[in-house]
């Protein structure tokens, strides 16, 4: 593991529940490859559903992202805020391509990549393609609810590909 990424580990050691959210499922699959494509389709789930609060159990508490809205930002509570809000209830059939899926790892880390599509909507409502692309950084944590140790995101990073419109606006109601 190179230092930086050893330095951003040691800072997620941090407890990940609060005792305002609700435990949800946990990814305690042993291979980290397989942890990975698990941590993306929960990540489908709730972004189509725009559960802020279920897409908050499968991310470490302080998080380091960054994503097709927010700049670098630390804290799941930062990520809700300067990316999830903004994106989530303006766009639709989100979704990633498992098939897509390339990860590995070894110990308590993993890594992961893969492409998603969303539709998009310009200002006056008209819907558009909206692919992208995602890293994420998963580590296994002592959440202090159930002694499993999960899979958490520890870094995510979303991408529009080249030639997207950097804003949706959401449907015309």
């Amino acid at each position: 593991m190179t230092a930086p990424l050893a330095r951003l580990v040691d800072r997620q050691r941090l407890c990940h529940t609060c005792p305002h959210m609700p435990p949800g499922p946990e990814i305690t699959s042993k291979s980290p490859t397989d942890a990975v494509r698990e941590w993306f389709a929960a990540l489908n789930d709730y972004c189509e559903s725009v559960d802020y609060v279920a897409a908050r159990t499968i991310f470490a508490s302080g998080v380091a992202s960054f994503g097709t809205r927010a700049d670098i930002v630390t804290g799941v509570e930062a990520l809700r805020k300067n990316q999830w809000e903004g994106i989530w209830p303006n766009i639709s059939d989100f979704k990633v391509d498992l098939s897509s899926v390339r990860g590995g790892g070894e110990g308590d880390i993993a890594w992961g990549m893969a492409v998603w599509s969303s539709t998009g909507f310009h200002e006056d409502g008209r819907p558009f393609d909206r692919p992208g692309r995602a890293t994420v950084v998963l580590q296994r944590q002592e959440t202090g609810c159930s002694g499993n140790r999960p899979w958490l995101a520890v870094h995510t990073h979303f991408s529009l590909n080249p030639g997207t419109p950097q804003r949706t606006y959401g449907r015309k109601r």
